[in-house]
């Protein structure tokens, strides 16, 4: 995936990857950090955290991506259609001109050399998560995808979610790494104006306000409305900042390739 900045020189960041966001955030994530990055459904959430963790390992910050929605071969997957752009039907078909042909080869060849550590999550909650760590040491930014695959008691289950976040937190601290954890938003009211994610939306007894260093809310309006003026328009929020403001960023949601740009970067 293309990145315009270079690798970090503090072995405690991981890169933010989007030229808009990291100054807002110091330039990347610190070690120690727990992120939770929480979206409407279909808003792209799970596309974004890969691109985080696309970006992060191209810079020299390896990361891990743990997903409860997808085998290891279909995140593969995903990656190889965002790093590409050839579009994930064409890609599944089989269908490929010589342009797409070439621009698969060239993204292969990349992932080989700059991928994330890419595995599913197996059910047995955070368990499942640190059998995922001891397999590859030297990670700086792990992605779980998403909250609820650390569920692994349906009693209690705002508790038991709280719990997750809180555990999450402190794994990031104990290890020294980045934690980027994606969200539902189960307090999204969509009868009400303005469906941008709030921070009290995330639920779950407000752990997330509490425990995260940075929550990040992501937004696209074409979603609810289909507009084509709207088209690909995403907006990441800042809805808690522990060490700075909190702000906005707008991005751009190249939906056939599953591939989130800085506007910066269009």
């Amino acid at each position: 995936m293309t990145n315009h900045s270079p690798a970090s020189p503090d072995p405690w960041l991981v890169p933010a990857g989007f030229p808009s966001l990291a100054p807002l955030v110091h330039g990347g994530f610190r070690a120690g950090d727990l992120i939770v990055l929480g979206g409407d459904a279909g808003s792209g959430t799970s596309s974004l955290a890969l691109s985080f963790a696309l970006r992060a390992s191209a810079m020299q910050s390896p990361a891990l991506v743990l997903s409860s929605e997808s085998t290891s071969a279909r995140t593969f997957e995903r990656a190889l259609t965002a790093v590409s752009r050839v579009p994930l039907d064409v890609l599944r078909r089989g269908v490929l001109d010589d342009t797409s042909r070439t621009a698969v080869t060239a993204a292969a060849a990349h992932l080989r050399e700059h991928a994330p550590v890419m595995l599913s999550l197996d059910g047995s909650g955070m368990a499942g998560v640190l059998r995922a760590l001891e397999a590859t040491p030297g990670t700086r930014l792990l992605v779980i995808d998403g909250l609820e695959a650390l569920l692994t008691d349906a009693s209690s289950r705002d508790d038991a979610l709280a719990y997750a976040v809180l555990a999450c937190k402190r794994l990031a601290v104990s290890r020294d790494f980045v934690v980027l954890l994606t969200a539902h938003l189960p307090l999204l009211d969509h009868g009400r104006q303005d469906l941008r994610p709030r921070i009290t939306d995330f639920g779950v007894r407000g752990a997330v306000a509490t425990h995260a260093d940075l929550v990040l809310g992501l937004f696209r309006e074409e979603i609810y409305q289909r507009d084509s003026a709207l088209r690909g328009a995403a907006e990441l929020h800042l809805l808690k900042h522990r060490t700075g403001d909190l702000a906005y960023v707008d991005l751009y949601f190249e939906a056939p390739c599953l591939r989130f740009e800085d506007v910066v970067e269009a």
